[in-house]
C-alpha cells in the first residue's frame, strides 16, 4: 500500500493534495450513505495524512451543510505536506480545531475516526488511547478512514486501544488486515475506495493474500454428469468418535454427505459402533479396535478425514499412526492434530485444519501467538509440516500458493459470523473439505472452496432461522445443499 501510495501521488495532476481530497471525497459519500439521517459530524484527526484525510472530509462536509466539530493535536510532519496543507485549509474555510482533551461524544451523531493509518506499527498511547476508549465505550457509530486507529494492518491484530467502527473506508485497494484476526470485530463493514486511479497503477504490486467470498463457493465445486453413479464421487473414511465423543465424527460424515460425497464411511470405537447410524442410515459404520483393523477400511478409501472426537487415549493412539501412514488424500482435524504435535511429522499432500489453539501447539507456542500474526503462524506451520493449512479463525487462512495470483499467495476467506461460535462446526468444515478431496478436488481447491461452502451454508442457515443466535452445527448441515453444494450439474 505505501508502493501504491507513492504511485498514486506520482501520477499528473495527483500532486498539491489532489490525492487527499478525493480520499476526503470518498469518506464524504461514505458517511452519507452510511448515516443517512445524521447532520452533525464529529472528526478524531491525527499528526499524519489520516489526519489529513480527517480535514479535508470536515471542510467538504460542512460545505455541504453538517454541523461539523474537529479535534486534533498539535501539527505534526513537514509544513509543506497533504496533511498541513489540509489542515490549513480547515483553518482557512473558518474551521475550528478543538484540542483533544476537550473531546465529547455527545457533539456528534457520527464521529470520523481519521487517527492513525497503515504507518501504525506500535500500540497508540496517551493522549489517544483513553479517546479511543471513549469513543467506544459511547455507543455512538463511527467511520474510520483507511483502517480502525490502532489495527496493525499488516496482521489485523491488536494491541492497546483501538477504535470499534461500523464502517471502514479504506483507500486505493482492500486491506489484508481489515479480513482477519482482532481486526474483524473492530472494522464493521469495509467498503473500498478506488479513488478513481488507473489499473496500471496495481502493475507489478504484489499482494498479500486473495480474499475470497460465500458466494465465490458454487464455482469451486466440481461438475457432474447427468449418468454419474455414487461410485463417482468418491469413498470418505471418517475417522474418530472415542467414548463419550461421538458426536463430532457423525457430524463430520453427515456433512461429508451433505457436500456431495458418493459413500461415506465412519469409523468409530466399538462401543458405539452400532448406534452411530440410526439417525442417519445413509452412513456406513464400522468398528476398529486397533491398527490393524484399518487396512482393509483404507484400502477402499479415496480421501480420509482423521480426528473429529478422536480422543488422545490409547485407542486413539492405536489409530492415528495407520492413518497417518496412508499415502491417500487425508484431511486432519481436533484430536489427530494434537498427536501430531505430540510427534511431529510431515508430509506434502495433506490438509491440517488447526484452529488457533492448535495451531498453537503445533507450534509450540499458544494461541495468543497464532493471533498475534496469523499469516507468519500460517507460513510456519507449513515449513514445519507441508501441505495445505487452513487455520481457522475469523478471516479463515489457507496456505501458499492455492489461489491464482503471486507465488506463495494464501487465500483468506471472507464473510462468517458468530451464529458460527458453536460447538462442532469445526467438524462440520473438516466434512466438506474431506467430501470435496474424495471428489477429487486437489487439497489447496478442496480446503479453499470447503470453507467457503461452509460460510456460505451458515448464512443460508441463519436466513432460514430467521437469525445467527442459537444457530446449530446440524443446520449449517442441512444448508448445504441450498447453498451450493447440490450445484455443478
Amino acid at each position: 500500500m505505501r508502493e501504491l501510495d507513492r504511485r498514486a501521488m506520482a501520477l499528473p495532476g495527483m500532486g498539491g493534495g489532489k490525492l487527499m481530497e478525493r480520499a476526503g471525497a470518498a469518506l464524504l459519500e461514505a458517511l452519507s450513505e452510511g448515516f443517512p439521517q445524521a447532520r452533525t459530524l464529529g472528526v478524531l484527526c491525527g499528526p499524519g495524512n489520516n489526519g489529513g484525510d480527517g480535514f479535508v472530509l470536515a471542510r467538504l462536509a460542512a460545505e455541504a451543510g453538517w454541523t461539523v466539530t474537529v479535534h486534533a493535536g498539535e501539527a505534526g510532519g513537514r509544513p509543506d505536506s497533504d496533511g498541513a496543507r489540509a489542515r490549513r485549509a480547515w483553518i482557512d474555510s473558518g474551521g475550528e480545531i478543538r484540542p483533544l482533551d476537550a473531546f465529547s461524544p455527545d457533539l456528534g451523531e457520527v464521529w470520523a475516526d481519521c487517527l492513525f493509518g497503515i504507518g501504525l506499527g506500535r500500540p497508540i498511547e496517551a493522549p489517544f488511547a483513553p479517546l479511543i476508549e471513549t469513543l467506544n465505550h459511547s455507543g455512538v457509530p463511527v467511520l474510520a478512514a483507511d483502517v480502525p486507529s490502532g489495527v496493525l494492518i499488516d496482521s489485523g491484530s491488536v494491541r492497546g486501544a483501538a477504535v470499534r467502527a461500523r464502517l471502514t473506508v479504506t483507500m486505493i485497494a482492500n486491506k489484508f488486515g481489515l479480513c482477519t484476526g482482532a481486526a474483524v470485530d473492530h472494522a464493521g463493514q469495509v467498503r473500498v475506495a478506488a479513488l478513481n486511479l488507473p489499473a496500471s497503477l496495481f502493475e507489478g504490486v504484489p499482494w498479500i493474500a486473495t480474499r475470497v467470498t460465500p458466494e465465490q463457493a458454487p464455482r469451486g465445486l466440481p461438475s457432474r454428469r447427468p449418468a454419474a453413479h455414487k461410485g463417482d464421487f468418491g469413498h470418505l473414511l471418517v475417522v474418530g468418535g472415542a467414548p463419550g465423543y461421538s458426536g463430532a465424527a457423525r457430524l463430520t460424515a453427515a456433512a461429508a454427505l451433505r457436500a456431495g460425497a458418493g459413500r461415506v464411511t465412519l469409523v468409530t470405537h466399538p462401543e458405539h459402533a452400532a448406534l452411530a447410524n440410526l439417525d442417519r442410515p445413509e452412513l456406513m459404520v464400522r468398528p476398529a479396535q486397533a491398527a490393524r483393523d484399518m487396512d482393509a477400511l483404507l484400502a477402499g478409501a479415496d480421501a480420509v478425514a482423521v480426528g473429529p472426537g478422536l480422543g488422545q487415549d490409547a485407542w486413539a493412539r492405536a489409530l492415528w499412526p495407520a492413518v497417518a501412514d496412508w499415502r491417500g488424500p487425508l484431511v486432519v482435524d481436533a484430536d489427530a492434530l494434537n498427536l501430531l504435535a505430540q510427534a511431529p511429522r510431515r508430509r506434502d499432500d495433506w490438509i491440517l485444519t488447526p484452529h488457533p489453539g492448535e495451531a498453537g501447539r503445533l507450534l509450540g507456542s499458544n494461541a495468543a501467538t497464532v493471533n498475534a500474526d496469523r499469516l507468519a503462524a500460517l507460513r510456519e506451520l507449513q515449513d514445519r509440516y507441508g501441505g495445505t493449512v487452513l487455520l481457522k479463525g475469523a478471516g479463515t487462512l489457507v496456505g501458499a500458493g492455492v489461489v491464482p495470483g503471486p507465488r506463495g499467495t494464501p487465500a483468506c476467506i471472507t464473510g462468517g459470523h458468530p451464529g458460527m461460535a458453536t460447538a462442532g462446526m469445526g467438524d462440520v468444515l473438516t466434512g466438506i473439505i474431506g467430501a470435496l478431496r474424495a471428489q477429487g478436488l486437489d487439497a489447496g481447491a478442496a480446503a479453499v472452496t470447503g470453507a467457503a461452502l461452509h460460510i456460505a451454508a451458515a448464512c443460508t442457515a441463519a436466513q432460514r432461522l430467521g437469525g445467527e443466535r442459537g444457530l446449530l452445527a446440524g443446520d449449517v448441515i442441512e444448508a448445504l445443499p441450498a447453498s451450493g453444494a447440490g450445484s455443478g450439474a
